[in-house]
């Protein structure tokens, strides 16, 4: 792992997205410009001095139970991309000092290719009806403790988590995920947090926008309660961490289709939180 060479770059953050122009506070539009791979999204130039060792957004193609299982572009995994992966990048190389992949375009691998360890910080979505092979297990194991950071993210109530739960634990049989308390510097490291954020999709903001809810439901069991939890090695060290009933994802995918959504949720908390999660896993 590369950690340091990423680590050393970022060193502070340099703004903060109620800094940014009006346009861009308003986010960008979704794939309205005619094929444009980047769905609207700038480009930035690599770095000069490290042009290889920056941090890339890498997501994992796995298969799930029941309907959207394959590997293939209908695939859970692939829930919120490119959209998501591609505005996250742009804001954290935009509001870092992190030397970011400039082109983060097609960054998804299965657990069991050889470039994984390349990588240290991959990203999980939708996990409710994922399950691992045991190749996935071992090389998951591996991957975590020797260095690897892992984020889940968007799965909601209680028979997603337990799906996920069972297949955690045939990575980590002696290991349970812990809750976070909001004193945890994850919420805290760039961005001082004063809540954990719960993120909704953009139709469940919009549809609870009047109530109050930020809570989607029809997902089995209480999605009220958000959770984040970790999973730690021997030293301490944070190998993963679990967002439940919640959706950066969705907070970085639709920043640019309403603006309220953006003030609300991409603005305040999928940004801030996620910019925390990477520069903790990579500063630790």
């Amino acid at each position: 792992m590369k950690r340091w060479l990423i680590a050393i770059v970022m060193v502070a953050v340099v703004g903060g997205l109620a800094d940014q122009s009006d346009a861009q506070r308003r986010g960008r539009r979704r794939d309205r410009w005619g094929g444009d791979p980047r769905h609207g999204v700038a480009t930035w130039a690599a770095d000069a001095t490290f042009p290889t060792d920056v941090f890339t957004f890498v997501r994992i193609q796995y298969r799930s139970w029941g309907g959207r299982g394959g590997w293939g572009r209908g695939g859970r995994w692939l829930t919120d991309y490119p959209d998501s992966d591609l505005n996250f990048s742009f804001r954290l190389q935009q509001l870092t000092s992190l030397k970011v992949e400039a082109d983060p375009l097609e960054k998804y691998i299965k657990l069991t290719d050889d470039k994984l360890f390349d990588y240290p910080f991959i990203y999980i979505v939708e996990p409710g009806y994922l399950f691992f092979t045991e190749d996935e297990v071992v090389a998951l194991r591996k991957y975590l403790l020797n260095g690897g950071f892992l984020m889940v993210d968007d799965f909601w109530g209680e028979e997603e988590w337990w799906n996920f739960h069972q297949q955690i634990k045939r990575v980590f049989p002696d290991r349970e995920p812990e809750e976070l308390p909001l004193s945890h510097p994850i919420f805290h490291i760039v961005y001082d947090l004063k809540e954990k954020p719960q993120i909704p999709s953009i139709g469940s903001a919009m549809r609870g926008r009047s109530q109050g809810i930020t809570w989607e439901r029809g997902w089995g069991g209480n999605t009220r309660e958000v959770h984040y939890k970790a999973i730690f090695d021997d030293k301490g060290r944070m190998m993963a961490i679990i967002c439940h009933n919640t959706d950066l994802g969705d907070g970085w995918e639709e920043e640019g289709v309403d603006p309220w959504y953006f003030r609300e949720f991409s603005e305040k908390s999928a940004y801030p939180l996620g910019i925390n999660i990477v520069f903790y896993a990579m500063t630790h």
